[in-house]
């Protein structure tokens, strides 16, 4: 089982970003950190790096369900998504969150996860 799930899209590294969040939030979800890989490689280590940002996003509706059903499980969030940009164009990745909570033995985080998956690959599918 593969742990993401990406999709390549056309355009602007810039633009894809904001399509990503756009679709993301019309799945409920907000982006509640923007790790820009580049700008912080290059700051600590003065190496470039492709354009790669991490988006930490989370639905409060499913993350309230996962905290209910499991109190260690913010080790686990939020589910992360990232744009990176290539040669031939700009990948959209996000976290396979059934794949992320196997190791968690509750059937009620694995009810969970399927809906977050099921909105993630949407986001995914429609940037």
């Amino acid at each position: 089982m593969s742990y993401y799930f990406s999709k390549r899209v056309k355009g602007d590294f810039e633009e894809v970003i904001g399509r990503v969040k756009e679709e993301l939030k019309k799945e409920g979800f907000g982006v509640l950190a923007d790790l820009d890989v580049k700008k912080t490689l290059k700051e600590k280590l003065g190496v470039d790096f492709r354009n790669y940002r991490i988006l930490g996003a989370c639905n409060p509706v499913f993350s309230h369900e996962a905290f209910q059903a499991e109190d260690k499980i913010g080790t686990m969030l939020p589910c992360n998504v990232i744009v990176q940009e290539w040669e031939d164009g700009v990948e959209v990745t996000a976290v396979d969150p059934v794949a992320s909570m196997m190791a968690i033995e509750n059937p009620k985080i694995r009810e969970v996860a399927e809906k977050i998956q099921e909105k993630l690959k949407g986001v995914i599918n429609n940037v």
